[in-house]
């Protein structure tokens, strides 16, 4: 492939430096970040250009140079792109759909298992050499998790892993989503107000929209059981931050598991942090290495189908 590729923030997917961008073009040039400033100069001639969670507006599509013709989201969000100016400009946008199926899955799962357990709670009191839990009767809640309802919110590739892995473990399964189905063995789809007040834990699996913003806000939390706990491994702004921590501060649910937050990395001054009910992970479900170095190689899979005029994983295009 002859057609230039620029990666604008490679360092977002490449922290370590294991991966190999050589596989999506002949013609790659890689910056590990770039400023909006920078922008117009670096994609001067590009033909493709790769984005990681990068914020690309409208007018910023506007100033694209005509070579331009596609923008490959390399992850599975794609709400910081603006669709219609690239429509509008003729650039296709494409994105990763099912990447980190297996390891924000397996992320979700942690966290209702470390949830059960109120590891976080435990390994505070390790850390602070609190070792009653070794010498008296276990000083925190403790349950198991099967019998237990999950309820899935999403049911595309993560959310149906997430489904499957949890009925392993003989959990009961409601699901809402955009397009249900028909009910299957032990697989409920019901409304969202149903499933909020009927799950011990909910997972959040869905995109983010102008629909599903702030999704789960005061109103939706106060459905929940005071023994329930939410995890969001998907979007950080489905749920209403504020409301979130007003909820666990007054017990109207047992706490969070949130792999993704509001605003990415939270402000030092984030009750979230120091909240003994709350699993706080920087957005790490897709990081584990054998996820990245697929991102990278659907990432040239998407490139080498829409150079061949067979686009696949389009969001936007014409």
């Amino acid at each position: 492939m002859n057609d230039k590729c620029v990666v604008l923030n490679a360092k977002k997917m490449n922290f370590d430096g294991k991966l190999d961008f050589s596989v999506l073009s002949s013609d790659v040039t890689v910056y590990d970040d770039t400023t909006e400033q920078q922008l117009s100069e670096r994609i001067q001639g590009a033909d493709i250009i790769v984005t990681k969670e990068m914020p690309v507006s409208a007018e910023m599509i506007q100033k694209f140079p005509e070579s331009v013709k596609l923008i490959c989201e390399a992850g599975t969000g794609y709400n910081n792109i603006d669709l219609e100016a690239a429509r509008k400009k003729g650039i296709t946008v494409c994105n990763i759909p099912a990447y980190s199926t297996e390891r924000v899955a397996h992320t979700a799962i942690m966290m209702i298992l470390n949830l059960s357990s109120a590891m976080q709670v435990q390994m505070k009191m390790l850390a602070c050499g609190n070792h009653d839990n070794f010498t008296r009767n276990l000083q925190v809640p403790h349950v198991e998790v099967n019998g237990k309802t999950l309820g899935v919110i999403g049911a595309g590739h993560i959310g149906r892993k997430v489904i499957q892995i949890a009925q392993a473990l003989d959990m009961n399964i409601l699901v809402y989503t955009r397009t249900p189905r028909e009910d299957e063995k032990g697989i409920r789809y019901v409304s969202l107000e149903e499933l909020l007040k009927n799950s011990d834990y909910v997972s959040m699996h869905c995109p983010l929209t102008e629909n599903t913003k702030h999704m789960i806000n005061k109103e939706s939390l106060s459905l929940m059981k005071p023994s329930a706990f939410i995890i969001n491994t998907s979007r950080g702004a489905l749920i209403d931050e504020t409301a979130l921590i007003e909820a666990l501060e007054n017990g109207t649910i047992a706490g969070a598991g949130l792999d993704v937050q509001e605003t990415e990395p939270p402000e030092e001054t984030n009750p979230l942090y120091t909240m003994d009910h709350v699993l706080l992970t920087p957005h790490m479900g897709w990081k584990g290495l054998e996820t990245r170095q697929r991102l990278v190689s659907i990432l040239a899979d998407n490139i080498k189908q829409f150079m061949e005029g067979n686009p696949i994983n389009v969001v936007s295009g014409l």
